[in-house]
């Protein structure tokens, strides 16, 4: 079964994801912020990262850095509500797989998610 990790600190967006991706056979993790989600990801060996670009304790962005750090290479996709090419730029040097634009569209997310998931 594969495993994804939501990371975001709206426990609506966490809650709502998860409960969309197990009901396709997904196992799902979720964190609320960038501590949690990177104790999950050197435990639990996601196969993907959907993480929010914006957190209160620690950004995407300082997530994706302290993860590629340790040599970690688990798929990430960045969740935004804004458009910020500095960021974009640092995320991408960082091997970020893609991004996924708030509001978060059902079918879209479904769509890129299970293509990352499936390798295709």
């Amino acid at each position: 079964m594969p495993k994804l990790l939501i990371v975001d600190d709206e426990i609506d967006i966490r809650e709502f994801a998860k409960s969309f991706f197990q009901k396709r056979q997904i196992e799902v993790f979720t964190a609320a912020g960038g501590h949690e989600a990177f104790e999950i990801i050197e435990n639990e060996t996601p196969d993907l990262v959907l993480l929010d670009v914006r957190m209160e304790e620690m950004s995407g962005v300082e997530l994706l850095r302290k993860v590629r750090e340790v040599g970690n290479q688990v798929k990430i996709m960045m969740v935004t509500g804004v458009k910020d090419e500095a960021t974009i730029e640092e995320a991408e040097r960082l091997g970020v797989r893609g991004y996924i634009h708030k509001p978060l569209i059902l079918d879209e997310l479904e769509k890129i998610v299970l293509k990352e998931l499936n390798g295709v």
